[in-house]
């Protein structure tokens, strides 16, 4: 057939041409998680809900942390604006604390005028997923289905995921001050996180965020 003639792919070609593909698939999977992530965190929705939820965060000895108090604020200012009627905090605590995550809430709620039977701290849970769990428990007892979820921006999108995965219609108001959002690095080294987090939950259906904590320091 003469020099137009082509040569037939050989086995090590097609080998390079499979790995070129399935590293371009996983580029494209993690470089849309973070994007996703990214878009996620700029969202602000004050849509009307049964209940505000409040992620926990460290507390300590029941007062809360910065990045706490960060969250706290945004879920009075959503409540304050008639967004919901219940602020719901959540967080359990280390063997050696006093406090849950979600009483400090709490107490951090009450005294900056919230009514305290404007708010349920649910104490339970390690991690997201848990703490998520008890929360859907609590809210379905309570015949409450919607909710707004208020975290840090770049945990939206995962506390997102897996609210709807336990049936809660959720969305999310997320913080934009605080110690996550001031500078550029920290906010890039919480997007690579949260990708892995949210790329592993959706693999294996269980929290990360032991796995990935120590990416932080």
């Amino acid at each position: 057939m003469g020099t137009a003639e082509r040569t037939k792919p050989t086995r090590a070609s097609w080998a390079r041409r499979i790995a070129l593909g399935t590293v371009l698939v996983l580029l494209a999977l993690v470089g849309g998680t973070a994007f996703r992530i990214w878009q996620v965190a700029r969202d602000n929705d004050r849509t009307q809900a049964d209940v505000i939820v409040v992620l926990g965060a460290a507390q300590y000895n029941g007062k809360p942390s910065d990045i706490y108090a960060a969250r706290l604020t945004k879920a009075k200012q959503l409540y304050d604006a008639g967004v919901a009627k219940t602020i719901v905090t959540a967080g359990g605590k280390k063997a050696e604390d006093n406090f849950t995550e979600a009483r400090a809430g709490q107490l951090w709620l009450t005294r900056h005028g919230v009514p305290p039977t404007a708010t349920l701290a649910v104490g339970e849970g390690s991690d997201t997923l848990r703490s998520l769990r008890a929360v859907a428990e609590q809210v379905e007892a309570r015949d409450w289905h919607t909710a707004v979820l208020v975290s840090d921006p770049w945990h939206s999108f995962r506390a997102r995921t897996m609210a709807d995965d336990l049936g809660l219609d959720a969305w999310t108001a997320p913080t934009h001050s605080g110690p996550i959002v001031q500078e550029r690095v920290t906010q890039v080294r919480y997007i690579v996180r949260e990708t892995g987090a949210l790329l592993y939950y959706r693999l294996t259906k269980t929290p990360a965020d032991d796995l990935f904590a120590t990416f932080l320091g």
